[in-house]
């Protein structure tokens, strides 16, 4: 028994220790919560709130009234100007953009992976897979405007090349944290570059690669509504013009057809990401 006491003795000894050797860091968490603090307050100092524009109440109301009571013609119509045909206009600028910028992300993630390529090689292309992504959607989309003109296509190219920035640094991570020890295996077994290629790289990056993808065109989807606001295309205009002539019926049509589509891509989009994750249904 009195062995026992001693060691108890000595655990409670020692877990007073370890508590009394733990860092402090009282003095860390209070200086960043003050530059937390000031940062807060030097950023609300630009912020005025001017209070509920005078036809904000207007606009609220007619957006809800707008969705209780759609444009059922707009729904059920097959004319260019419907909402069926500019939701499928919509989801066909994010499937090709999202197709094309998957595929030219890979070569350029394969030339930005620090164990492929050199380094200097893929600082490079990281780089320009930085470039890219700094610029918004919206910028790439009105520079692409002045090339192709506006409509569909340069949604598509605009998507394609917002695309590769984020997809590429998505694929990067994945080829960076390939298993080396299969390839060397395949190496000396005698199987040819092909052969370790799909035997070795493909199977560890393919289901990576399908989940960015789905991924992708999530917000491809959705930045397809807001990319034709300035002519790329899509349902966007449709519904920016609907909302300037206060024609809240139309509007209504519009923001039902796009709350059902994101619904039921978001959750086909989850059921195939979490099936390629974890192998379930």
């Amino acid at each position: 028994m009195s062995t026992k006491k001693e060691s108890g003795a000595e655990q409670s000894a020692r877990i007073l220790e370890t508590l009394q050797a733990e860092p402090n860091y009282f003095w860390a968490r209070f200086i960043t919560f003050l530059i937390l603090l000031v940062l807060v307050i030097w950023s609300s100092s630009s912020i005025h709130y001017n209070g509920v524009a005078s036809k904000g109440s207007e606009v609220a109301y007619g957006i809800l009234n707008g969705i209780t009571h759609p444009d059922q013609s707009m729904l059920f119509t097959t004319s260019t100007s419907g909402v069926p045909y500019l939701i499928l206009q919509t989801i066909a600028i994010a499937v090709l953009g999202t197709i094309f910028g998957g595929i030219l992300a890979i070569p350029v993630s394969f030339l930005a992976s620090t164990n492929i390529v050199p380094k200097w090689l893929a600082y490079i292309f990281r780089a320009l897979i930085l470039l890219i992504r700094t610029i918004p959607s919206l910028v790439w989309a009105l520079v692409w405007i002045r090339v192709t003109g506006p409509g569909p296509y340069c949604g598509v190219v605009t998507q394609s090349i917002c695309s590769i920035g984020m997809i590429s640094k998505m694929y990067i991570t994945a080829i960076e944290d390939l298993d080396t020890g299969i390839l060397e295996s395949l190496d000396a077994a005698g199987c040819t570059t092909f052969q370790k290629i799909r035997c070795g790289i493909l199977p560890q990056l393919s289901a990576s690669f399908v989940s960015t993808v789905i991924y992708r065109f999530d917000i491809n989807l959705k930045d397809a509504t807001t990319l034709g606001i300035v002519g790329a295309g899509g349902i966007g205009a449709a519904l920016v013009q609907a909302i300037s002539g206060n024609r809240w019926s139309i509007v209504g049509s519009f923001l039902i057809a796009l709350i059902i589509l994101v619904l039921i891509i978001e959750w086909c989009s989850t059921k195939i990401r979490a099936r390629l994750a974890h192998g379930r249904q």
